[in-house]
């Protein structure tokens, strides 16, 4: 008598990036972000506006995020303020319910959850307004990486990038405390590393996608697929053994392993997630999304 062998699913958890990845670019939510942020700078900071682009990009560049960056180089600034500031005006009725998404994702017999960089609240309004909110066991966002109850720096850099800050103080405009990254930058050979470390913990930061994993309760990164927009983030998930699928771009980089132009190409591009198994519908129980910080399979 012969036996088959009957070959498990390739990957058993999927991990989704929120913003520009599960819905479209041209919403213009980024680009209402970047205006907030900037008039954050200026309003509350106090920073010069003539200053704000360079500003901006390189701490972008090399912190992952504004936010992140504006803290590493010694703002201090509450961050429930500031995620009120750059996400409360968003034109969120731009997001319209996304029946044919909801469809594909309820019918994927797999491990579903959500890594942003994100605060709650913005994650949450933008998943309802999508129609996704049961989509997803979990949500991995700002303060589950960023936990309030962290709110002392410490002198050990490894440790540093691991503290989040809750402190609020005035702005500290002019103050000599303030790292000139546009000055440092401007000198002959000036390269990242002798920039401040962030007190944040974001993506595109190696550990800060290994901390997900762990909060996740993912153990095998080759048997998770990670979703994103954007090309570093893509690339850091893969040095940390991640499969990953480019959104928003028809061509594969370096670091991807699939790419889709529209999120709603999911079935088209991998039609292997399908091939799991029969299961073809797929809910969380609750009314709602749960911010996770503690996912368990």
């Amino acid at each position: 008598m012969e036996y088959s062998q009957v070959q498990g699913p390739k990957y058993d958890c999927l991990l989704f990036d929120l913003d520009d990845t599960l819905y479209p670019l041209s919403t213009g939510l980024a680009t209402s972000v970047l205006k907030n942020i900037q008039d954050y700078m200026v309003e509350k900071l106090g920073i010069e506006e003539s200053k704000i682009p360079d500003l901006c990009n390189l701490l972008y560049k090399n912190y992952g995020t504004t936010m992140a960056g504006l803290r590493a180089i010694g703002y201090d600034f509450d961050y429930d303020e500031y995620h009120s500031f750059v996400h409360g005006r968003l034109p969120y009725e731009n997001l319209k319910p996304d029946p044919v998404l909801r469809s594909l994702l309820a019918s994927l017999p797999i491990r579903k959850v959500i890594f942003t960089n994100a605060d709650k609240v913005h994650a949450i309004k933008a998943l309802n307004r999508l129609g996704l909110e049961d989509c997803f066991e979990g949500i991995i966002c700002f303060e589950t990486l960023n936990p309030i109850h962290k709110s002392t720096a410490s002198d050990d850099e490894d440790d540093a990038e691991f503290l989040g800050s809750t402190r609020s103080s005035s702005a500290p405009n002019g103050s000599s405390g303030i790292f000139d990254i546009i000055g440092h930058f401007a000198q002959p050979d000036a390269d990242a590393s002798g920039l401040p470390k962030t007190p944040i913990v974001c993506k595109p930061s190696e550990s800060a996608i290994e901390m997900a994993l762990g909060i996740a309760n993912i153990n095998t990164p080759h048997r998770t697929l990670f979703f994103e927009d954007s090309v570093r983030n893509i690339q850091s998930g893969k040095r940390v053994g991640l499969d990953t699928v480019l959104v928003g771009k028809s061509q594969r980089v370096k670091g991807a392993d699939y790419a889709l132009e529209s999120i709603h190409n999911l079935r088209e591009a991998i039609p292997e997630l399908w091939e799991a198994d029969k299961i073809t519908n797929v809910s969380y129980s609750g009314s709602g999304v749960t911010v996770e910080t503690s996912v368990t399979a």
